[in-house]
């Protein structure tokens, strides 16, 4: 059950805190991008089966592969589409975490 509460507080609590204190002047706009980033689960729909509460998502599904990630850690560094890299890897730390559990 814990890992439940952290898991999808990743996902959609620690964005409400990255879009207040890191884009306050963009705030709806920046927690819109970050809930959004949930959908490159759309992958887990090419699963069998689709999903399974003992498998971890990370290196498994397609955009959650090693080369994704390495793309999304890229989105970091331009200016321009650092809160789409911010989504995107927080999204795979939160993966990550339900993974430890």
């Amino acid at each position: 059950m814990i890992s439940f509460f952290i898991h999808y507080g990743t996902h959609f609590i620690v964005p409400i805190g990255v879009a207040y204190w890191g884009y306050p002047e963009k705030f709806k706009w920046s927690l819109f991008v970050l809930w959004a980033a949930i959908l490159i689960d759309i992958d887990h729909l090419w699963a069998n089966p689709i999903f399974d509460p003992d498998r971890c998502s990370i290196l498994f599904h397609p955009l959650h592969s090693i080369w994704a990630i390495i793309g999304y850690i890229l989105l970091l560094a331009p200016r321009k589409t650092r809160i789409y890299g911010i989504a995107l890897c927080l999204h795979m730390v939160a993966d990550s975490l339900d993974c430890l559990f």
